[in-house]
């Protein structure tokens, strides 16, 4: 039994906030900010909840694949912006689809997190006891930043990307590689809201946000993204040269270069979609992935590798069929 992608979707948000919107709040310039990181504009929310985007892009999905949600018996909802402490936000996206008696519960491993997801429900249908999986990685980092921080504010986006997972005969899923090290916890961050009061009135209030050392969080990325690719072709028996499409986290385009410089992958074989989404932390991968689908780049048949890096730090990679 193996699991096979049958479905993707995505969404974002209305809003978009350009480079040239960030110098007018902000010490920094188009340029500056495009050379260092690829990154021309981000969808952040104004008042829509992580829940909301993650059925949009949910709905898309069971629209790809021929589903209802009636027919889902497990949702995994990878998320580091839930938008409550309880019930998860994958019991939120339950309630909205309308769905009665699947499993349901969220992942936070930060920017890796769909990959954890995936990973997790990939073990689920390969067990024999769930047939039909939605997973999602859906995030609101925006009420997350410092926006007066020029290192971090112009860096990251809100969105959703969701797949659906379905019991197979044929290969689909062919590996996962999960792996964290809480050494590095102080590198990338957001300490804990004071749970007497709202943790957005509190984010609001710059008392709460994300923090970065991004030199040392750079080097770490592209010397791990490099080991995780080894590691990933090696447990397949496979080579770079089999390897279609390389569908990375979108965090940096100096790491997504580098990543591919170590596959030996054109960047035409490269999904890149940070210049229009910036990094979106969990739903980064689900949504480059959607994108590549939909405008029939990634065709059946072809061979995906998936990798992502984020806060803990945690990295991770799925090899598909697709």
């Amino acid at each position: 039994m193996y699991s096979k992608i049958t479905g993707t979707g995505s969404y974002l948000p209305e809003k978009v906030m350009t480079n040239k919107d960030l110098e007018k709040i902000v010490d920094t310039t188009d340029e500056w900010i495009f050379e260092r990181t690829g990154i021309k504009k981000r969808h952040v929310v104004t008042d829509e909840k992580t829940s909301e985007l993650a059925v949009e892009a949910a709905k898309l999905a069971l629209e790809m694949a021929g589903k209802t949600a009636e027919d889902l018996d497990l949702i995994i909802v990878a998320t580091t912006t839930s938008d409550l402490i309880f019930p998860s936000t994958a019991c939120l996206v339950q309630e909205r689809l309308d769905n009665h008696g699947a499993a349901a519960f969220d992942v936070q491993a930060v920017c890796t997190g769909f990959v954890y997801a995936l990973a997790t429900a990939d073990k689920f249908i390969k067990s024999g006891t769930h047939k039909c999986a939605l997973v999602i990685g859906a995030e609101t980092i925006s009420r997350l930043l410092d926006w007066n921080d020029r290192g971090t504010c112009v860096l990251f986006g809100d969105g959703a990307g969701a797949v659906i997972l379905e019991a197979s005969e044929e290969p689909g899923i062919l590996s996962t590689h999960l792996h964290a090290d809480g050494k590095y916890k102080d590198l990338l961050k957001v300490d804990s809201p004071d749970m007497s009061s709202s943790e957005y009135e509190r984010v609001k209030q710059g008392e709460v946000y994300l923090t970065m050392k991004g030199n040392e969080v750079f080097r770490m990325a592209v010397n791990t993204l490099g080991r995780i690719v080894d590691e990933t072709l090696e447990a397949n028996n496979m080579q770079k040269s089999d390897v279609d499409w390389l569908v990375p986290h979108q965090a940096n385009i100096r790491i997504i270069n580098a990543t591919a410089k170590k596959l030996k992958v054109s960047t035409d074989h490269v999904v890149i979609t940070v210049h229009e989404h910036g990094n979106t932390s969990a739903a980064s991968i689900p949504l480059a992935l959607d994108v590549a689908v939909r405008d029939g780049r990634i065709k059946r048949g072809e061979t995906l590798l998936l990798e992502g890096f984020g806060g803990g730090f945690t990295w991770g990679s799925a090899l598909i069929k697709f």
